[in-house]
């Protein structure tokens, strides 16, 4: 019985540390987005997700851990979003093109391009900042020319390079997209995009 009663008392504290986690998460994400990481105290996360600053530190062991771990949440949205709007496309083609312009899409956000694209890099250093990128949406950009490249309908060639030009390109169009100030170039972007795709076919 007191096992049993055990048991249950651990599975409560395990919710309970998990909820903590995802509070400390949840008020992080929305003061990092709203207000850049370098205005953010901890004592600002703690008291808006009701908790101690003690309870903070078993999960995080500062604010950069804090911050990397919301990073990490946004950039699997992101690939996420991506996968699924290129998953929705039947043609191999149209799908590679759809993730693409939905990468680009997802970097308008308010608290994606705060978090993952201007607070990301400084924070974390570049190589860290990619190595996450990397992680999170590099592989389906990969697995999305290999097909066509077994397709035929990219010439035959190596995949990696292909894929960090790419990838490379688009983070850069995104990094330079998060200043903007001038609402058609989204759209001048994307047209960018779609041509620079296009050369890729076989012809």
């Amino acid at each position: 019985m007191s096992m049993s009663g055990g048991g249950m008392r651990d599975g409560g504290r395990a919710r309970q540390r998990e909820q903590t986690r995802q509070a400390l998460l949840r008020e992080g994400r929305r003061l990092f987005a709203t207000l850049g990481y370098g205005a953010v105290g901890l004592s600002e996360v703690v008291r808006a997700a009701g908790v101690t600053k003690g309870a903070l530190y078993h999960h995080f062991d500062g604010k950069a851990a804090l911050f990397r771990a919301v990073l990490e949440q946004v950039q699997e949205e992101v690939a996420e979003e991506v996968a699924a709007t290129a998953d929705a496309q039947d043609d191999p083609w149209a799908r590679l093109v759809a993730g693409c312009q939905a990468f680009l899409n997802a970097g308008t956000a308010p608290d994606v391009r705060q978090i993952m694209l201007v607070d990301g890099p400084a924070v974390l250093g570049w190589a860290e900042w990619r190595a996450l990128d990397e992680a999170a949406s590099a592989r389906h950009l990969a697995e999305a020319l290999t097909a066509l490249i077994d397709a035929g309908t990219i010439a035959r060639q190596p995949v990696a390079p292909l894929t960090h030009l790419l990838s490379g390109a688009m983070n850069e169009a995104a990094l330079w997209l998060a200043g903007s100030e001038d609402p058609e170039d989204l759209a001048a972007t994307r047209a960018a995009l779609s041509r620079m795709l296009e050369s890729l076919r076989a012809a």
